[in-house]
């Protein structure tokens, strides 16, 4: 790729200092507001050619694009907007009694010019989220959209540029191969949305640079429902969160666990939950979207042999089609447990109870969310406490992340760092540790220096209260070290 001139120029930008003030982060930010009010209808076409998303119906896009490519971009820009000077000001901490006199605090530096990867499944959100973030901290910006969704990609290259400062952000289109070489440029920070396996290879190439990075990446999203529950809204709030975007969703529940008992009340639950939403012919309904590209559709349709479809299964290459899809008879060793499905796919794995339910999750790669479905907040309670994952959800699916309020991240397999509102902010700042002592009062601070006495240490020990952080100033090394042991 080695677009270098565009690397420099806001590496110079940097320097500059331009993008530091508040009243010109919240420019930038008002620019991206007009970018998602001016250019609604160009975004909602392009996400639903990309995707498939409801031909016809509400609109072309329809309420998936509106509410997850415009409503979720507009609340982090607002939550943001909204605190943004707070978030910036500088943040005054305790002190000991021999820095009374100074002043100590965290500043909110930015990182520098720090690089946003996206995927494909949710094209225009997923790049906004973090850029919001990373405006909003005062970094320079390259974003590199992904080159599987043609459209919403050639959507923010064309127009995106021209709402924001091109000496401060830049947008660059790239391949696999010209992504690799991008990495291998220096930045100050990488954020990163994908697969473990492209994350592993991201992390890699940060390495060589000691860049920070945020991972945001998928897994294996379990979902436990207990016995007693109500089961027509598990049914529908699981079948909303797994077929929403045609599954093509990072926190989708992947499989749900329940006992036999349970699943055999859950399966007319499923089915009836599917037709209620999407018709007798899902193909056919303007709300149910397609896989992304005919490479997915083929993987998704492989993984489809693993155990035995109930619900659904069909399929038509064409039109990248798979219907919304229960199966059963799935055994942990089958693919379709061993990687993350990203389709319209739901396995049903069988347990006897919550603990084995527990057991099984605990046996595998950390989740980026776990969902539990029960009448008895005890029950739910004890997944949660007794799990590991990014996020959590107890009686739905999904909903977690519309909150700016709750931090969104991964845990181990699943991804590190944190996004959404405040929290974004945070990944790409800097938090500098600050001391500033005036000129004079050099009596006091004359303790320190050597040579070292008892006298001193007595002295020491009046002015501080306590000895222990003082002899890492005092005398680290010295005879007296010693003595206190």
């Amino acid at each position: 790729l080695g677009r270098v001139p565009v690397a420099v120029r806001l590496r110079a930008t940097w320097f500059s200092g331009k993008m530091r003030p508040m009243e010109y982060r919240v420019a930038q930010l008002e620019a991206l507001g007009r970018f998602l009010d001016e250019k609604k209808q160009d975004i909602l076409e392009a996400t639903a050619a990309d995707m498939g998303r409801v031909r016809g119906g509400l609109g072309t896009g329809g309420p998936h694009a509106e509410f997850t490519e415009i409503l979720l971009c507009k609340n982090e820009l607002h939550e943001t907007l909204n605190n943004l000077s707070r978030w910036m000001k500088d943040k005054h901490v305790d002190k000991n009694l021999v820095t009374q006199l100074d002043s100590a605090f965290i500043r909110k530096d930015p990182y520098g010019v720090v690089l946003i990867i996206a995927p494909w499944n949710y094209p225009i959100y997923i790049i906004l989220v973090p850029l919001i973030g990373a405006i909003a901290a005062g970094n320079c910006v390259i974003v590199k959209p992904s080159e599987m969704t043609k459209n919403s990609e050639r959507l923010v290259a064309e127009a995106l540029p021209s709402y924001l400062d091109n000496d401060c952000f830049a947008v660059v289109t790239a391949g696999v191969q010209e992504t690799t070489r991008l990495l291998e440029n220096k930045f100050d920070y990488i954020f990163f949305t994908g697969s473990p396996s492209v994350g592993r290879i991201v992390m890699a190439a940060a390495a060589k640079h000691l860049t920070p990075v945020t991972l945001e990446l998928g897994g294996k999203n379990p979902c436990y429902v207990s016995d007693t529950c109500d089961v027509q809204n598990v049914a529908r709030r699981v079948a909303w969160g797994r077929f929403y975007n045609a599954g093509q969703t990072c926190i989708a529940p992947e499989y749900v666990l329940c006992s036999v008992e349970m699943r055999e009340k859950l399966l007319p639950a499923l089915h009836k939950a599917i037709t209620d939403f999407y018709g007798p012919k899902p193909q056919e309904s303007p709300d149910f979207g397609r896989m992304v590209g005919d490479k997915h559709f083929q993987r998704v349709q492989t993984l489809l042999r693993s155990g035995r479809a109930v619900i659904g299964g069909q399929t038509d290459e064409k039109d990248r089609y798979i219907a919304p899809t229960v199966l059963v008879d799935v055994q942990p060793s089958d693919p379709i447990m061993q990687e993350e499905i990203f389709g319209p796919v739901l396995p049903i794995v069988t347990v006897a109870n919550v603990d084995e339910a527990i057991d099984f999750i605990n046996s595998r790669e950390r989740p980026l969310v776990v969902y539990a479905f029960s009448s008895d907040d005890k029950v739910v309670n004890q997944v949660l406490e007794r799990t590991s994952s990014g996020g959590f959800c107890g009686n739905d699916t999904l909903m977690h992340v519309t909150l700016t309020s709750l931090p969104f991240g991964g845990i181990g397999n699943s991804g590190m760092g944190m996004q959404h509102g405040k929290f974004t902010f945070d990944t790409f700042t800097h938090h500098r540790g600050c001391l500033h002592r005036g000129m004079g009062r050099e009596a006091l601070i004359a303790l320190r220096y050597p040579p070292y006495s008892q006298q001193k240490l007595g002295l020491v020990r009046a002015a501080a209260g306590r000895v222990g952080p003082w002899w890492l100033v005092v005398a680290p090394r010295s005879r007296l070290w010693g003595e206190r042991g």
